[in-house]
């Protein structure tokens, strides 16, 4: 049996997105910048996906930027408004996406900014007064606090982050890569400077993403060499990912709902059956709480075993494909710097599974049984 755990990771392409890119692929393949026919028609489909982009996120298709990423979407929007406003100090976690972090501390040791992190409670929550009181320290500062963690799930209440920022005239930064596509933003009403978003964690291509500026707060250009994206980012655009990208959020929108209930019922399932198959199994930060995590993550917390090091490599050999990531730095892999964060010293290992549509509860009782035999328990 073949089982995919890491939708967190990428997602498979949807049949449906595939469909709409290939014409892209083999047919239209003319340049967007170009003024004959074969290069309108392709421009007209560009701007076609980011008018849907945008009437889904509710703005306006000038704010909608699209790029290879999330990543380069973090580093150009985190970079830019530091340049742009001369912000001064940035205020963030420890825990964010390495996008994120290693964007500010680069930025912190060029002098450009002073970082600052925000307090997290025991299950890495931010907490809301202590970044009101770092917020009246430092007014005017860049804050980027992501909505869901990609490792442990939990989920930023970023409405009333939102409404912190603008209370003391912040730059209200979001990484939303692992929300986007399976929550609903409404952007006439988040109170949000920049967003980002990257297709292939909602089921369409890879090397695909965008950023959202308010037009209220514009950044300086990220990418010289053209003028293409509203002259913000230079270079030829990824014409089939944009495609594909617009058609994969236009799916998640039309089927969210069926969705968050199939997937959340997927990830309950699983807890249950954990807890009944492996005794001394934990949660990593608030991942088992279905109205606080991602109901697309759930992050495992084992027992202190030898086979701790070795779980992820003996999944694989029985088809099961998962993440992981321990809080120390020992073993195969170099540590998770979200787990470090949260359990300094701890022995304990760390699975992330994380669901999709088209994952099955056969597949979930499969893998609960491999995992309890690996840890000599009788599933």
């Amino acid at each position: 049996m073949s089982i995919y755990l890491d939708n967190a990771a990428t997602t498979p392409l949807d049949p449906e997105v595939f469909e709409a890119m290939k014409p892209f692929l083999m047919e239209d393949f003319g340049n967007p910048s170009s003024t004959h026919g074969h290069g309108r028609k392709v421009r007209a489909a560009i701007e076609q996906a980011r008018k849907k982009v945008a009437e889904l996120l509710n703005c306006t298709p000038g704010e909608i930027i699209f790029t290879s990423g999330g990543t380069e979407a973090d580093n150009a929007l985190l970079v830019s408004s530091v340049k742009t406003y001369g912000l001064k100090h940035a205020i963030s976690t420890p825990i964010e996406h390495h996008a994120v972090t290693h964007t500010l501390e680069t930025l912190a040791q060029q002098g450009s900014v002073e970082l600052h992190h925000v307090r997290l409670d025991a299950k890495g929550h931010v907490d809301l007064e202590n970044l009101e009181r770092l917020l009246v320290q430092y007014p005017g500062a860049l804050v980027s606090l992501m909505h869901a963690n990609n490792e442990i799930g939990n989920l930023l209440p970023i409405e009333q982050v939102g409404e912190l920022g603008k209370k003391y005239n912040a730059y209200f930064h979001s990484d939303t890569v692992q929300t986007m596509g399976h929550y609903r933003h409404d952007l006439k009403k988040l109170t949000v400077h920049g967003l980002t978003a990257a297709a292939h964690k909602f089921h369409g291509p890879k090397g695909v993403g965008f950023m959202y500026i308010n037009k209220d707060k514009k950044i300086q250009a990220v990418m010289h060499g053209g003028a293409q994206e509203r002259n913000m980012r230079g270079g030829t655009e990824n014409v089939y990912g944009i495609i594909g990208l617009a058609k994969a959020l236009e799916i998640c929108y039309r089927e969210m709902e069926e969705h968050q209930a199939y997937i959340t019922g997927l990830k309950s399932y699983m807890i249950d059956k954990l807890r009944a198959e492996l005794p001394g199994v934990r949660f990593h930060g608030d991942s088992d709480n279905l109205t606080k995590s991602l109901y697309t993550v759930l992050n495992v917390s084992l027992p202190e075993s030898d086979e701790n090091e070795m779980v992820l490599f003996n999944l694989d050999l029985q088809g099961i494909s998962a993440s992981g990531g321990s809080a120390c730095s020992s073993g195969a892999t170099t540590g998770s710097h979200v787990l470090g964060a949260l359990y300094p010293g701890s022995q304990r290992g760390a699975v992330r599974f994380s669901f999709s549509k088209y994952n099955t509860r056969e597949e979930i009782d499969f893998t609960v049984e491999k995992l309890a035999e690996l840890y000599r328990v009788k599933a």
